[in-house]
């Protein structure tokens, strides 16, 4: 059980972490955000080895409190032992046009946040692959591959989340062309 005020911070971190990112990638209804979190990390243990509910829970509800806010829609990425694949709203699925598989996220198996996320979403659905617009890896669990493919790092103000390392990205487009070539028409 996690002490009441850390489950307080962490929720506030995540939250604060989101709004930056929001902030910095201009997220909207339009955008896909990718969750990555390792909840052992949250709580200072070896990744895979001590997943925490309190603090997935903590996660999940500041996750889906900043998608109420700024309108964006989430997937959270379960762990290696299912292939990274995601959970998000069918919702979400369905507008960006993913294929729905067939798995259920448990802690051993998924990972507490996805799990949590599962439990918590109103018609959860899990994809193997997407293309996020944005992402907050939580506990370097590498969120790369679900994110579209020219990342842009965004600082967070702060590095951590509980005792886990904090990353953040954003995406834009691919700059194609040569010498010649126009990116901004003024």
């Amino acid at each position: 059980m996690l002490d009441p005020a850390l489950r307080q911070q962490i929720r506030e971190d995540t939250f604060l972490a989101l709004q930056e990112l929001q902030a910095s990638a201009g997220l909207t209804a339009d955008h896909l955000v990718v969750i990555g979190c390792s909840s052992s990390e949250v709580v200072g243990k070896r990744i895979g080895s001590g997943g925490s509910l309190d603090a997935a829970a903590a996660i999940v509800e500041a996750v889906l409190a900043a998608r109420n806010a700024y309108g964006f829609h989430v997937a959270f990425q379960c762990c290696e032992h299912l292939n990274r694949a995601l959970v998000l709203e069918r919702a979400t699925m369905d507008k960006f046009r993913y294929e729905e598989v067939a798995v259920v996220p448990v802690p051993a198996a998924g990972g507490a946040v996805a799990s949590t996320a599962h439990k918590h979403l109103d018609d959860p659905v899990m994809v193997e692959h997407i293309l996020a617009h944005a992402g907050i890896d939580i506990g370097d669990t590498f969120i790369g591959m679900h994110l579209r493919p020219v990342a842009v790092p965004v600082r967070p103000s702060r590095r951590q989340i509980g005792e886990a390392h904090v990353t953040m990205a954003k995406t834009r487009p691919k700059l194609i062309g040569g010498a010649r070539a126009v990116y901004i028409l003024e």
